[in-house]
């Protein structure tokens, strides 16, 4: 019995360990994206894409990633907005990487990163077509989203409420 209880115990906890480090899934809220994703989708982000994510500890160790490359143009990435009035995880689409210069009506504009000497690489991320684009933080991504797991209209009764013309994967 005692051996069982340990059993499952860990199973628990590897779960949770994985769901942490690994793969979330997160709902979408709202149509900015349509028709890439729509309101109810159930999305699933691979936390690994970029690299572990690792925080800063007590203002002991700085922030870092380990062990992957960063995102690319065209990437559909998850992240949490740099604003404080902003809450939870936002997605969209990479337009520009550190050191591009975008046109703007404003003239040229060159995004942050090393090789702007900035300490802090950025990325430009579009979050859908009648929004601004958004200058975004490295250490704001959280990671790629790879499978519309599936979609969920809320507002009908859980067994009735599925889409199941919604469930893909999301090209690399």
């Amino acid at each position: 019995m005692k051996k069982s209880a340990v059993a499952i115990l860990l199973a628990i906890v590897a779960l949770f360990a994985f769901r942490a480090l690994v793969l979330t899934i997160y709902t979408i809220e709202g149509n900015a994206l349509e028709p890439m994703f729509k309101s109810g989708d159930r999305i699933m982000v691979n936390r690994w894409s970029y690299g572990l994510r690792a925080g800063e500890i007590n203002g002991i160790f700085g922030y870092g990633r380990r062990g992957a490359p960063m995102p690319d143009k065209g990437d559909i990435i998850a992240f949490d907005h740099p604003l404080p009035e902003a809450n939870g995880v936002f997605v969209g689409v990479v337009k520009a990487m550190p050191g591009d210069t975008l046109h703007t009506k404003e003239g040229p504009f060159l995004v942050p990163g090393e090789v702007t000497c900035d300490k802090q690489n950025y990325y430009v991320v579009e979050m859908g077509k009648k929004r601004t684009p958004c200058t975004i933080p490295e250490a704001s991504i959280i990671g790629r989203v790879v499978l519309v797991v599936y979609n969920h209209d809320d507002s009908l009764p859980f067994y009735t409420g599925f889409d199941k013309k919604r469930c893909c994967l999301l090209p690399q």
